[in-house]
């Protein structure tokens, strides 16, 4: 599934999700090692944990991040 951020440097979320599990995370643009780290981490893990340990991170003085974009592409993804 394809998601496009809002208020980040971030153009685009790729998710894939089996159930509950994250398989596979690509970002396209935003920070490139601190995008690849993220997807990193949540690879193999249940949706629902990845969506409570990102959702509201915020970037600097702006009010989301690449983190919390995530999280919102999770939800979508889950049907949420």
């Amino acid at each position: 599934m394809d998601f496009r951020p809002s208020g980040v440097c971030s153009r685009l979320i790729r998710v894939d999700v089996d159930g509950d599990i994250i398989k596979n995370v690509e970002f396209v643009g935003g920070c490139n090692g601190n995008t690849q780290g993220i997807a990193s981490l949540v690879v193999d893990m249940n949706v629902h944990d990845a969506i409570s340990r990102m959702e509201g991170i915020t970037c600097g003085n702006k009010p989301t991040s690449c983190p919390d974009q995530l999280a919102k592409a999770l939800r979508q993804a889950i049907g949420e």
